[in-house]
This record gives structure tokens, sequence and C-alpha cells, in this order.
């Protein structure tokens, strides 16, 4: 489970600064920012989702604030 969310953590990060340079290299004329960022947005909601269905089921436990 810790392999997955890191893997997922990974991919948000190299998505945001894939946006990064495209923003920089393309000034706004074509859309691989708006591409990068979206799919950025995916893999948050995915990794979010991930994390909620383990907590349901039991693979990774709460440890609340120590």
């Amino acid at each position: 489970m810790k392999i997955l969310v890191a893997v997922a953590f990974f991919l948000i990060i190299f998505s945001l600064g894939s946006a990064l340079v495209y923003l920089m290299k393309d000034k706004g004329k074509s859309n691989r920012t708006v591409k990068a960022l979206a799919f950025r947005v995916g893999f948050s909601i995915t990794l979010f989702l991930l994390i909620l269905l383990a907590n349901h089921y039991g693979l990774i436990q709460p440890t609340g604030i120590r």
C-alpha cells in the first residue's frame, strides 16, 4: 500500500512539474498545460479514493494526533 501511495504522489508531482515546463515553453499557445493539470487533478482524486478504500478495508490504520 505504501508503494502505491508513493507512486501516486510521484505522478502528482511529475504532472505538476510538466505543467510548469509546458507553461514556460508554450507561453499559453497550446493546451498541454491544461492537460497536465487535469491529469494532476485526476491523480489526486485517485489517490484520495485509494486512501479511503484502503482505510475502509483495513489495509491502513489511522494513527491520530500524537
